[in-house]
């Protein structure tokens, strides 16, 4: 995945911008004091961050969010090896062709099925997968980068939007609001809809169809036409990518958390401690530490890719060295996007370690008596920028804002509003991890892309706080 600059200006624009808010982010501890939440509010005095501060933190990235820069990498090189089947792009022009003239329903329906997969599974960084095919679809079909970025980045943050049955993304809401996963299951269903509706009609009412003939760098995204290469079948490829989309869904699913299915875990514990002669030998070929289907991570999504391209190899009967070139290739062009993940979570240990965010959630919800959308509304929007990490972004504001506000009969509102403007955040947040390394995939800036999407912010905005407020009056 990943290119060369357009133009010198624009060139790596979106690790520019991420910079600069870690910059941003160092700025603050200077100015705001620290203060944490545990039993009570109490405030450290200022914790100033240094220069040398941010490198010996590294160790902490790293260790705790390597694995996700490992992946954007991984998914490079998965797609530099595709890129040596001639079958990928043979694909690519098949669905193309199949659909000309019904270009924005093919678009309109993936858009669907990523914001749903979102909503209902929690894959918001796994779904980067599939991101690099569906570019190159858009794109080959006509369309501009930005409605790339909105088919894709754009869909995602619509899902985190109207999150349903996705417990990974609320598990921290459910916790300390003492909630269930279908609590106002309605008004998240039409959020997601509404989302949905608005994001389909902005991207085709303000993206306009280019020319491939005007995207002079479309050979970063699309792959040349396989020359030199044995022409095999198509489907063997198909069926691969399709397997890996439901593993991958099964995978994420929180069977147990949301449904209360403990089936893949029985399984799984069942196959790695079966034994044969007192000796478990598929527990110890599969691993220690393989987890059931509704437990996995971008880990197990790794090892997915790992075992795909060893069968990608053999039946297109790739050489050893085409495939290691093609991985290769691959994630050279990934470096910018990785360091942006390892950035953006560098941000979210800053904040961490010098914790002023709390600091100004205790100011924003001091500007009204009790309860109140608005100020509940804007808290998110400042924990959700500060936070790369939804988890981080609820767990570091949650546990201080239910002891301020203590009518516990607010706290299934409070819970859509915590998701929904969180997911409404990632949408140009210059810490969402799925919106940032798209940006930097397409060479598109940050500036183009906010002056596409402002209008579906405001609107989104709108509806939201409608929404709120029926939620409150009823």
């Amino acid at each position: 995945m990943f290119m060369k600059g357009e133009k010198n200006m624009k060139k790596h624009n979106a690790l520019k911008i991420v910079v600069i808010t870690m910059l941003v982010f160092m700025l603050l501890t200077w100015i705001l004091p620290a203060a944490t939440y545990q039993t009570s509010y109490y405030e450290l005095g200022r914790a100033q961050i240094g220069f040398f501060d941010i490198f010996s933190y590294q160790n902490t990235v790293l260790g705790y969010f390597g694995y996700i820069a490992v992946y954007i990498l991984m998914v490079a090189g998965f797609y530099g090896v595709l890129y040596k089947t001639g079958a990928y792009r043979r694909i690519l022009d098949a669905i193309v062709k199949k659909f000309t003239g019904k270009e924005a329903i093919v678009i309109s329906i993936i858009m669907v099925i990523f914001a749903f997969l979102t909503s209902f599974c929690g894959v918001q960084l796994a779904l980067i997968l599939f991101f690099p095919f569906v570019i190159s679809l858009v794109l080959m079909m006509g369309y501009s980068k930005l409605v790339a970025v909105a088919a894709t980045a754009g869909s995602v943050a619509v899902g985190l939007m109207g999150t349903t049955f996705a417990y990974s993304t609320t598990q921290i809401l459910q916790q300390y609001l003492k909630t269930e996963i279908t609590t106002n299951i309605a008004a998240k269903i039409i959020i997601l809809v509404i989302g949905l509706a608005l994001l389909i009609l902005n991207t085709f009412v303000f993206g306009k169809k280019k020319s491939l003939k005007e995207a002079d760098d479309k050979e970063n995204y699309i792959p040349e036409p396989a020359r030199g290469i044995k022409k095999r079948s198509n489907w063997p490829l198909v069926i691969i990518l399709d397997a890996i989309l439901v593993v991958m869904i099964l995978g994420f699913i929180s069977w147990s958390g949301a449904f209360n299915i403990t089936a893949f875990t029985e399984a799984t514990n069942a196959v790695t401690e079966f034994e044969i002669g007192g000796f478990p030998l598929f527990g110890k070929i599969l691993g220690s530490n393989i987890s059931a289907f509704g437990s996995w991570t971008l880990v197990e999504l790794i090892a997915i890719l790992a075992l795909a391209i060893i069968i990608i190899k053999f039946v297109y009967k790739i050489k050893w060295d085409d495939v290691m070139e093609g991985f290769g290739k691959g994630i050279r062009k990934a470096i910018v996007p990785a360091l942006i993940v390892l950035v953006i979570y560098t941000c979210l240990v800053l904040t961490t370690y010098h914790p002023f965010q709390l600091v100004i959630y205790k100011t924003i919800l001091g500007l009204t008596k009790g309860f109140n959308i608005f100020t509940t509304g804007l808290v998110v929007v400042v924990s959700s920028i500060i936070n790369g990490d939804v988890l981080y972004a609820f767990y570091n504001v949650v546990p201080y804002f239910v002891s301020v506000i203590t009518d516990t009969s607010v706290y299934p509102l409070v819970a859509v509003i915590f998701q929904s403007m969180y997911g409404l955040v990632t949408l140009v947040a210059p810490t969402s991890i799925p919106l940032m390394i798209t940006l930097s995939y397409l060479n598109v800036p940050y500036k183009s892309w906010f002056k596409y999407i402002w209008k579906l912010l405001v609107a989104l905005v709108v509806v939201l706080f409608i929404i709120f407020t029926i939620l409150l009056l009823i």
